[in-house]
């Protein structure tokens, strides 16, 4: 594949991605979204730095972009020196975790200046971004996900095709529904176990290894029996924005989504009280101190 590939956002995510980009062998162009030190390392390792979307979209034919959200693709995209402003065939990889009635916008806004948007959002951490082991749900045309699939396997072990473009980001709202209401449901047993006077590791022993096990029990799990602050790399404002995204769709559709809500207001109660950068697993604090129990004691 002779394309030349974008790369926006260089975050704990995208920091690996783009490194296994280049460690397949393809020519990768970056521009620092809020990390300087990832491009650093970077450009060290071979990659081209530019500093305007539209400078990226004029060197590349692909662009990954992987930012926190749909107001910043939006951006990267629309603004006046936006990859969109190029005016030139290009094809937009989003694996933010975005809204799906924002990506279907974009998609059809963007499609008669010849520029293809697929949404291929993530699953799995950091620590698979780097080893390329990551989860990708695709969004898209058949066409267009054939082309860039490349691409994506060069930092993923899964490249799962969901449907048309928007659903990938439907599916990550899902999952990450999933993921952070585990957090939730964790969160909440760990601080009745404590207040009843069952410790942390006495819970862990039960469910490690059973049928209530799983990857994310495990890295949640982490923080809370080896207070290991880095087990986790994803932060609860991140996480309440996920469910706000969720929140959102499920009102479009006009579905009732209690638990969904339940989950929510745990985030935003987390992230209100200034706990908005600290990592999900945090969580189990917070909810513990809220109810006058400890999990370190």
């Amino acid at each position: 594949m002779a394309d030349r590939i974008g790369f926006i956002g260089l975050g704990f995510m995208g920091h690996g991605m783009a490194a296994n980009i280049l460690k397949k062998g393809f020519a990768l162009t970056v521009m620092a979204n809020r990390r300087r030190e990832a491009l650093d390392d970077l450009v060290g390792r071979g990659a081209t730095e530019v500093t305007t979307p539209r400078a990226m979209a004029e060197a590349c034919e692909v662009v990954v972009l992987c930012v926190t959200g749909s107001p910043q693709v939006e951006a990267l995209v629309e603004r006046p020196d936006g990859l969109a402003a190029a005016g030139k065939p290009l094809v937009i990889v989003d694996c933010s975790t975005s809204e799906p009635a924002s990506t279907r916008r974009l998609a059809a806004a963007l499609e008669p200046h010849g520029i293809t948007l697929i949404d291929a959002p993530l699953g799995r951490t950091p620590k698979d971004a780097w080893e390329g082991t990551l989860d990708v749900m695709v969004g898209g045309d058949d066409a267009a996900i054939d082309r860039v699939r490349p691409v994506l396997e060069s930092f993923a072990g899964r490249v799962i095709p969901t449907g048309p473009v928007g659903t990938g980001h439907t599916m990550k709202l899902l999952n990450n529904f999933l993921s952070m209401g585990y957090a939730a449901l964790y969160s909440e047993a760990l601080m009745i176990g404590a207040k009843a006077g069952l410790a942390p590791k006495t819970f862990d022993s039960v469910v490690r290894g059973g049928r209530m096990d799983c990857g994310f029990y495990q890295t949640f799990f982490k923080y809370v029996i080896e207070r290991d602050r880095d087990a986790h790399k994803f932060a609860l404002s991140n996480g309440l924005k996920d469910v706000t995204y969720l929140a959102s769709f499920a009102q479009a559709l006009q579905v009732a989504n209690p638990i969904g809500a339940a989950v929510r207001n745990s985030f935003a109660a987390a992230v209100a009280a200034g706990h908005g950068q600290d990592y999900v697993p945090t969580l189990s604090d917070f909810v513990a101190a809220a109810n006058g129990v400890s999990l370190t004691d």
